[in-house]
């Protein structure tokens, strides 16, 4: 770990990776709370309202976090992790386009395995990236809420509309600035 700003020139690389692509992360979070924001706004989405705002939100998370493995400079099996979130992004948003009729259990199914996995790859990530730098624990605790997301709506699945909405709106903005708080910290050090 480094006291400075300056990123070293070798034996960091996830973090170089990280740091050079803090805008990836960035992104990532805005869309989130964004995302986040509308849900609780709109409660009364419908349910084919949320499953294109899910689908939508999915997609480009996923673009963004398959970009941030793709376009990053430190080797493959740092970044597997990253990439897999973005392919399983991707895919979780095409099936939701593609099957706007899904009913509320099964998007809900689909929203709680999706933050579970992603939560779990997020965690698996911090702990690859707290060897490079302090303040891996922005990661650690997205994770945890989309971990913690999935669980509860797994738990309470007849629970209604509403507060399904509104519990996939508080996930998707504290785990938005979990990100946001990570990409900030990964720009001081670029």
């Amino acid at each position: 770990m480094t006291s400075t700003h300056a990123l070293p020139a070798d034996g960091l690389p996830l973090l170089r990776s990280l740091a050079e692509n803090w805008w990836l992360l960035l992104m990532r979070g805005l869309i989130a709370v964004a995302f986040g924001i509308l849900a609780i706004v709109w409660p009364g989405l419908t349910l084919l309202s949320l499953t294109y705002l899910f689908a939508i939100y999915a997609f480009m998370d996923g673009i963004f976090a398959l970009g941030a493995a793709i376009f990053g400079h430190s080797g493959v099996m740092q970044r597997w992790w990253l990439a897999l979130v973005g392919v399983i992004g991707i895919l979780s948003g095409l099936v939701a386009f593609a099957m706007p009729g899904i009913t509320a259990l099964l998007l809900l199914m689909l929203i709680a395995s999706w933050a579970i996995v992603i939560g779990l790859f997020e965690i698996v990530g911090a702990i690859q990236l707290r060897k490079e730098i302090e303040g891996e624990w922005w990661l650690i605790i997205g994770g945890l809420l989309s971990i913690a997301c999935g669980m509860i709506l797994f738990a309470r699945p007849g629970s209604g509309a509403l507060a399904f909405i509104w519990v996939i709106g508080f996930y998707a903005i504290f785990a938005g600035g979990s990100l946001i708080g990570l990409a900030f910290r990964l720009k001081k050090l670029k």
